[in-house]
């Protein structure tokens, strides 16, 4: 599936992101706890620096919690990374960011200079959302759609710490093709820009293997069945999206797993795992590596000429008369 979207606001808000750094003591990721390395921004890991990063991994009550732990535990090895699990029912516990920057900003904290936060997140993670309950107030608009907000913000969270809030953006080349499909179908996404056959089809395929018991239960079928195809088909009869002759509307069900999914109905699932994306790290890096070779040896053909046996005869011999030619005129003139 190719993502076609990437608004224009995009484009500026990580320009503004990139400008901005240098000003802020402390950076804030809000993570989708369901896909923690699908959520994250790899402009942001280069640009950081040295500078310490919080990685908030909401929408926890929505995730797997055994793999949330292991993603803990997977960014918390890389240098300055510490992270949080939050959800928008539970505002006390979202209280704790504050805590958390201040222990990780100790030296200014101590100090009567503010410390300034940036918070960054892609659409539709519930950055807004939590902005709202760090400052007790409505500040930040929120929606169920992605990309609410368009322009980078301050806002004096008080106690010390300023928070420079920034639009909710996706990057303009996605790297990992799986990272695409878990994108769209965590909501990260406007519907408007995805396939819901396409993206359907990939979570089924997923889930049935992740969470058999879950998509048996919720589907109320007495056997899973092993492909997605035969997956949906009996998860359509299940749900009564059949059109007319029978036959099953395949849009209509994708439709239903997508939102179930996303609203949590499915039940507490991680759309990636740990191990998961090491493995496909390494499949994009033996591609990426093919691909380098055979752009290579394009190159080389290209720079050697395409010719035939008998083209190339014939180019030598032109370039045997050139070089002859060039040893008389050199003679004529001696």
């Amino acid at each position: 599936m190719a993502l076609q979207w990437f608004p224009g606001h995009m484009h500026k808000a990580l320009k503004e992101i990139k400008e901005s750094l240098s000003q802020v003591d402390i950076l804030i990721e809000v993570l989708d706890a369901r896909i923690p390395y699908s959520s994250e921004n790899p402009e942001i890991a280069k640009i950081r620096g040295d500078k310490p990063c919080l990685k908030i991994l909401n929408k926890f009550d929505l995730a797997d919690p055994d793999v949330t732990r292991q993603w803990q535990d997977e960014l918390e090895s890389q240098r300055g990374v510490f992270t949080i699990t939050t959800t928008s029912d539970k505002p006390a516990e979202s209280k704790h960011i504050l805590t958390l920057i201040r222990e990780h900003c100790a030296a200014k904290n101590a100090s009567i200079q503010s410390i300034n936060a940036m918070i960054t997140g892609i659409p539709n993670v519930g950055k807004s959302t939590l902005i709202n309950i760090l400052a007790d107030r409505i500040i930040a608009k929120t929606g169920n759609e992605p990309a609410v907000t368009k322009s980078q913000q301050r806002i004096n969270l008080g106690s010390g710490i300023v928070l420079y809030d920034t639009p909710g953006v996706l990057w303009p080349k996605l790297e990992n093709p799986n990272s695409i499909y878990r994108l769209a179908a965590s909501g990260a996404v406007k519907n408007t820009a995805m396939e819901y056959d396409d993206v359907g089809f990939f979570a089924a395929d997923y889930l049935i293997k992740a969470y058999p018991d879950l998509m048996k239960a919720r589907f109320k079928l007495d056997t899973l069945p092993d492909t997605e195809i035969a997956f949906l088909e009996a998860a359509a009869k299940q749900r009564g999206a059949i059109m007319r002759g029978g036959r099953v509307n395949l849009h209509k069900i994708c439709e239903v797993l997508i939102n179930e999914l996303q609203s949590g109905k499915l039940g507490r699932v991680s759309l990636e795992t740990p191990s998961m994306v090491a493995q496909e790290k390494i499949e994009m890096a033996e591609a990426a590596e093919k691909k380098a070779a055979a752009k290579a040896k394009r190159k080389q053909r290209f720079k050697e000429g395409s010719l035939t046996p008998n083209k190339r005869d014939r180019k030598e011999k032109r370039t045997e008369k050139r070089e002859a030619q060039s040893k008389r005129m050199k003679q004529d003139r001696k």
